[in-house]
């Protein structure tokens, strides 16, 4: 991946704040991906990924080589996120995982967990800035760079649907939720901006607990994270990860006390629990029901983004299954 030809200046990503869907005129709605965030500059042979920390991540995604063929020897700075699709074509990133930390996958790696990069802003193309552009000059000429590949692809924009339909939508086909953007707006390098509003589809879990860590810092005395499951049609106990925010102090030291009334010696899990987590575990018999919010429960059983509600006094353990299609 190098060439003569100078490569486009990366630049930070724009990011979005979050909240409801925008209403009025003037906004456009995209789906919002569970991925990996990646500016890539292309020029001639040339390709350059950068991460959204600005660290250079090109070798780690050999399928960005294929924006070479695809822009057919033009230059361009293009904004996108890095995804790995189940077999429905839905981002999994659980999946992605896999990928995210190799710096140089082998051939066999990337065959097994491909992935794909979804490119959804054009920055800079043959030598000029798009940056003060609005977002449907941008999206236009995007849509013009014929950026339609086997890892490729630009995503739909929807510009004549209100962003609670496409919500419905997000929800409906289990995806991380929507983004709205002021088509006006100018892509603002580095900034979280109110131009890009987004909002993520969360769901609720009811869940086991079946063990905790102990917290750390200011939380060095009482729980840093909670161990959940939930019951397959089997009547297993499934691991679903772990939670470790939303919990008030009073919240703390109630769960404490619970917990350690409930020790035991063994993991109550159906399954082996990660060893970095089975390492620091302190397992508890199966009998406390909590709720939990979530975005995403990935393909290996985890719960994506989870944050605590409380515990569920008027549930049983058995009453925490695993959500249908899982």
């Amino acid at each position: 991946m190098t060439s003569e030809i100078a490569l486009p200046v990366p630049v930070a990503p724009m990011l979005a704040i979050a909240g409801d869907p925008p209403t009025g005129p003037g906004w456009a709605f995209e789906f919002k991906w569970d991925g990996v965030r990646a500016v890539t500059g292309v020029s001639g042979t040339a390709v350059r990924a950068q991460s959204r920390l600005g660290n250079d991540i090109t070798t780690g995604y050999p399928e960005l080589s294929d924006l070479v063929d695809l822009l057919d020897g033009r230059q361009a700075l293009l904004d996108g996120e890095l995804v790995a699709l189940d077999a429905s074509g839905r981002p999994d990133f659980g999946t992605l995982q896999h990928r995210m930390h190799v710096r140089e996958p082998a051939p066999d790696l990337v065959e097994r967990v491909p992935v794909t990069y979804l490119v959804f802003d054009v920055l800079h193309l043959d030598g000029t800035s798009l940056l003060r552009e609005p977002y449907d000059r941008r999206r236009e000429l995007l849509e013009g760079l014929g950026l339609d590949g086997a890892r490729v692809r630009v995503p739909p924009v929807n510009p004549g649907v209100s962003g609670q339909q496409l919500l419905g939508v997000a929800k409906a086909h289990r995806l991380e939720g929507v983004v709205g953007k002021r088509r006006s707006s100018r892509y603002e390098p580095g900034r979280r901006s109110t131009a890009w509003i987004k909002t993520a589809v969360l769901h609720t879990q009811e869940v086991v607990i079946g063990g905790w860590t102990a917290g750390e810092g200011r939380r060095a005395s009482t729980i840093g994270a909670l161990l959940l499951g939930a019951y397959d049609e089997r009547g297993e106990l499934r691991y679903l990860g772990h939670v470790g925010t939303g919990f008030t102090e009073a919240a703390l030291q109630h769960l404490l006390g619970e917990l350690t009334a409930r020790e035991q010696t063994s993991s109550p899990f159906d399954e082996d629990v990660p060893r970095l987590e089975a390492r620091k575990a302190r397992w508890v018999r199966p009998e406390l029901v909590g709720e939990v919010v979530y975005r995403v429960l990935t393909a290996e059983g985890r719960l994506r983004h989870a944050a605590w509600r409380g515990l569920r006094v008027d549930k049983r353990p058995e009453d925490a299954v695993l959500p249908r299609g899982e």
